[in-house]
This record gives C-alpha cells, sequence and structure tokens, in this order.
C-alpha cells in the first residue's frame, strides 16, 4: 500500500487529533475530487509496518486517533495496519468514497465516512451532503458535529 503522505489533521474526526495517510490508487476518482493525486499508486512511497510502528510510538500521546484517507482497496493491508493501531490504544478511521466497505474492515474502525464527493451536495458541513461521518461503537451518526 502505497501513500503520497501523512500529517497531523484536526478536523476530520471532530473532537480528536488524527494521524493521517493519504493512500493512493484511488479507483473512485470522484469528479471534483480535493486529491486527485491520490487515483495512482505511482505518486506514492510504501507504508511499511516497521515505519508505521515507528510513527504510532512518535505520536502516542500527541494524537489520539489514526485515520486512513482510502486504502479500502487494499483491505487485507489496511486491516493490519488497523490492528496496529488499535493495540496501540489508537481510535482508527477511515475516509472512503464508497457507500459502505466490509464487515472485515469495519471490525476495526471505531469512525468511517462513507459516500462520493458530489460538488452539488457539497461535504459533511453541507445540510444537503450524501457523505456520513459514523461513530460505529454506538453506531451513531455524527454529521452534525461538522456543522457551523
Amino acid at each position: 500500500m502505497n501513500i503520497y503522505r501523512y500529517d497531523i489533521v484536526f478536523q476530520e474526526v471532530p473532537n480528536h487529533i488524527s494521524l493521517a495517510f493519504y493512500v493512493c490508487g484511488c479507483p473512485l476518482r470522484c469528479p471534483g475530487c480535493h486529491s486527485p493525486e491520490l487515483w495512482t499508486e505511482k505518486t506514492g512511497v510504501p507504508l511499511t509496518m516497521s515505519f508505521y510502528r515507528t510513527l504510532l510510538l512518535q505520536y502516542q500521546g500527541k494524537a489520539d486517533c489514526i485515520l486512513f484517507l482510502g486504502g479500502e482497496w487494499h483491505s487485507r493491508e489496511l486491516v493490519e495496519f488497523l490492528k496496529e493501531a488499535r493495540a496501540a490504544d489508537f481510535k482508527t478511521a477511515l475516509y472512503t468514497g464508497l457507500d459502505d466497505v466490509t464487515i472485515e474492515i469495519k471490525s476495526h474502525l471505531t469512525f468511517l465516512k462513507t459516500g462520493p464527493w458530489r460538488a452539488e451536495l457539497g461535504g459533511l458541513s453541507s445540510p444537503t451532503t450524501n457523505q456520513i461521518f459514523r461513530d460505529l461503537t454506538t453506531n451513531t451518526v455524527l454529521n452534525h458535529l461538522f456543522q457551523p
């Protein structure tokens, strides 16, 4: 699994500081996508388990959630990274443009954002969005946390 970059983010998972991984190879290619550099694997570098574990140790106590922006197309690898994060006491999150992901992936997630980007409907901060941000531990929709 290749990543384009990783970063600390504050808005994608409300009330949490997340270490986010931008995963390459997205097959969806939503019109108006804000990250077309993620469409091809060639723009990224491999995320190795060794490097990932180093980052988990480095950010323990600084971030409390690990977020993958994409990666469901590498489900086996994604699940292994999610397991490592949970074992290190991080919450886990996935942003996907799909309407759902497999039970196997969901069983290792705390939060899940689903739904393709549709400019006319807006993102999570829009009351007309088609996207859903859910806390999977309570099955609660948390879209209201993105509203101004």
